[in-house]
């Protein structure tokens, strides 16, 4: 009875924790400077014990965030041991190789004081807007020209900050007000979190948190274990084909279900390339283990005893394990898509359990420009601004996909205007593309139509980095293909899908984002259901009856 009590007890304070963790995120979303933590939750916030082991993670969040964040803090505690750390030391980097994967990611990690001692870690990781350099596209040829590299630094010590590198941020961004403002958001976040994880081990009357921490990780170790001895042994392997930057990309996997663990083996994936699509490890490794938590252990809470069993491997120098200084700024291009290929895998093994592929990676609108002041002859305002935007989502078991549904990142959209009021953009258009979804028994979900130009229609850049472009998602047993996404002008003109590219006066930019691919024999779709893609304008009735044979 007292083993029970006390196990409840342990469970109580697992929650606990887990709140703890999500006040830290909304925290950091009311304090933060740019729409991209602050309305899309671009971010990661977690706590660690002082052993540098994940314990509890916010809900709000991307797993390429904290999922790296979950390998990286061990670097922290490497270059800045417990018994050196003080109460109010704070600690950043936006080194790729050793946290989230590019520069544009910025980690703060912090002590957590009880008693007068150390008893975890606090971390927060989120995408900040610019970061300096050639901005977040592709075109860098090493990660020397994608921005300023923070290595593992005191951002705070003892309360008092690191003035020398603030000002080092700021003279080298082109936003400095915002990043600032997100830098210090950090700070006050992990502040806050720190202040509720002592009253709550005063109100638990507890010196620390080794106990609870071995508890949570023994405790999701051996359910991800039991999961994964009941699955079929054996290995399977999938390859795709995608857009890449001057020429496709194929990514191979293979995924070995063991007794107690499972590998991802990327051997054979194409090499690195000199553009910034690049992936580190440590990104890869984060997407890939969240496509086999989400097929495989979707309850168990994201842990180190979690993500323990689930090995990744790619060969040292393929475009998923890149060496230093190699071009990493839009990795997310290769690492979204990295879900589909475990997916494919698992499709072989248990089809009841994974979806179709689908438009997969973020069509970012990260626009750069400078227009003239309402009114006035005078210098002009310059703007360095990103929205975010999604396509559809494949088919899945029993559903249709999600439409417009930022799958496997997470992110949401901003919302149009908060976009427009914090640079001088319009966004024109904002809308699902009919018949993008691929077709199939559960239809694939629908990508999204965007226009945009700057205020005033003034000229302006784009830094592109889209996929599904020249490869749109595949359907799967019997599904139709997605729809091939595309990027052009207003007047007609068809523009590259990846680089730096200028919009000219007058004109706009319009995003066709690639919808997700079907899943299942088109034929045996219900007549009901097709009816009501028709009737809510998701499926035209042209494509309705030459597609389906639909009579209605």
């Amino acid at each position: 009875m007292k083993e029970a009590l006390g196990d409840l007890r342990k469970q109580v304070m697992w929650t606990r924790l887990i709140s703890i963790v999500e006040e830290q995120a909304q925290t950091l979303m009311r304090t933060a400077f740019s729409t991209t933590v602050r309305d899309a939750g671009d971010l990661s916030a977690a706590l660690f014990d002082t052993r540098g082991r994940l314990i509890a993670e916010a809900v709000t969040g991307t797993p390429g965030h904290v999922n790296s964040m979950a390998a990286g803090v061990c670097h922290f505690l490497e270059k800045f041991p417990i018994e050196t750390m003080v109460d109010g030391d704070h600690y950043i980097t936006n080194d790729p190789w050793l946290t989230a994967g590019h520069l544009h990611d910025v980690t703060v990690v912090s002590p957590a004081f009880h008693g007068g001692r150390v008893v975890a870690l606090l971390g927060v990781c989120c995408h900040q807007v610019d970061i300096g350099g050639l901005g977040q596209g592709p075109d860098g040829r090493s990660v020397f020209e994608e921005g300023i590299q923070i290595p593992l630094l005191k951002l705070v010590s003892a309360h008092k900050l690191n003035e020398d590198l603030l000002a080092i941020l700021r003279q080298n961004v082109r936003t400095p007000l915002q990043v600032e403002g997100d830098v210090l958001s950090y700070v006050a976040s992990n502040t806050s979190a720190a202040r509720r994880l002592s009253e709550t081990l005063a109100e638990f009357q507890l010196d620390g948190l080794d106990d609870l921490a071995d508890y949570i990780v023994d405790q999701s170790l051996t359910a991800t274990r039991a999961a994964i001895a009941a699955l079929p042994k054996g290995q399977w392997r999938a390859e795709m084909t995608i857009d890449g930057y001057d020429h496709p990309i194929t990514l191979r996997g293979s995924v070995t279900i063991g007794e107690d663990d499972v590998v991802v083996d990327y051997e054979g994936t194409d090499a690195a390339v000199p553009r910034g699509i690049n992936l580190v490890l440590n990104y890869c490794r984060a997407y890939t283990v969240f496509a086999l938590r989400c097929a495989l252990t979707p309850e168990i809470p994201n842990n180190h005893g979690a993500l323990a069993p689930f090995i990744v491997k790619a060969p040292l120098g393929s475009i998923l394990n890149v060496e230093r200084p190699a071009p990493v700024a839009a990795r997310h291009v290769i690492g979204q898509m990295l879900p589909d290929v475990v997916f494919g895998c698992l499709a072989q093994v248990i089809p009841d359990r994974v979806p179709a592929e689908g438009s997969s990676c973020l069509w970012s609108v990260q626009l750069r420009g400078r227009v003239a002041p309402t009114g006035s002859n005078g210098q002009g305002i310059d703007f360095d601004t990103v929205f975010f935007n999604s396509g559809g989502s494949g088919g899945r078991p029993g559903l249709d996909g999600l439409s417009g549904t930022a799958f496997p990142s997470g992110v949401r959209a901003m919302p149009v205007e908060v976009t427009e009021a914090s640079a001088p953009i319009v966004i024109w258009k904002k809308e699902l593309r009919c018949d993008s979804g691929g077709v199939g028994l559960h239809r694939g979900g629908l990508g999204q139509t965007i226009e945009v130009s700057a205020r005033g229609d003034a000229p302006f850049e784009v830094l592109a980095m889209y996929e599904r472009v020249d490869r749109p998602a595949r359907g799967r047993d019997g599904g139709g293909d997605g729809a091939a996404g595309r990027v052009r002008l207003k007047s007609g003109t068809t523009m590259r899908a990846k680089g730096l590219q200028a919009i000219p006066r007058g004109d706009r930019l319009v995003l066709d984002v690639p919808g997700g691919a079907g899943l299942g024999p088109v034929g045996q779709r219900p007549d009901d259901r097709i009816a009501a893609d028709v009737r809510d304008g998701f499926v035209s009735e042209d494509a309705a009856r030459r597609d389906y044979g639909w009579k209605g």
